[in-house]
């Protein structure tokens, strides 16, 4: 009888998002610089803070740049963002389209857990709880598409009301024909083209 040779299991793309680990001087200077350019490249997101003063508070937090690396090797390019109604100051995944490297999952892990084939490697609200933040709700979606263009080829998960999620549903953004549509899906369903984008408040 020939020898079954059996297959390695397919390793989980997913697994960055759960490689968090504190950077050494020569990843963290990386990553400052990276986060220095896109800041002033991207002010009007942040239109009454200096980078100094940002700066200042990450070098002294390596468990947010822990989560700030993560972010931006799977796609995320984010940057800080100042929310008109209340000031506060959050890391947001703002690549043009939604991150690369963490799209084709479920909602959360109640839809994964439901699903019975064809399970995806996980879900969104559960990652984006690893990388220590949430997703983005409806209105900050819309905040930030005033300011930018996001997802016209693809889509992002959002933060969904309790009242639509217990029924099964979930909520995404995206743009299309000029215009920004939040619509809904199976909270269990995925798309190669649907991802998530994280918030981390900082305080300063």
């Amino acid at each position: 009888m020939p020898k079954v040779i059996k297959s390695a299991p397919k390793p989980n793309p997913f697994d960055t998002l759960d490689a968090r680990h504190i950077l050494d001087e020569h990843e963290l200077d990386e990553l400052l610089h990276t986060l220095s350019t896109r800041f002033t490249n991207m002010q009007p997101l942040h239109p009454s803070l200096s980078w100094t003063t940002v700066q200042d508070a990450l070098v002294h937090n390596p468990e947010l740049q822990a989560s700030l690396a993560v972010m931006e090797a799977t796609g995320g390019e984010l940057t800080c963002v100042q929310w008109q109604h209340d000031e506060t100051l959050s890391w947001v995944d703002c690549s043009e389209q939604t991150p690369q490297g963490r799209r084709a999952l479920c909602y959360d892990l109640a839809a994964w857990q439901a699903r019975k084939a064809n399970k995806p490697y996980g879900d969104a609200v559960t990652y984006a709880q690893r990388l220590g933040g949430r997703l983005l709700n409806q209105e900050e979606y819309l905040y930030l598409r005033s300011l930018m263009d996001l997802d016209t080829k693809t889509s992002s998960w959002l933060d969904t009301p309790s009242t639509v999620r217990e029924l099964g549903g979930a909520l995404f953004g995206d743009k299309r024909y000029a215009t920004t549509f939040i619509y809904h899906n199976g909270a269990d369903s995925y798309y190669s083209a649907r991802g998530f984008r994280v918030r981390i408040d900082m305080t300063i």
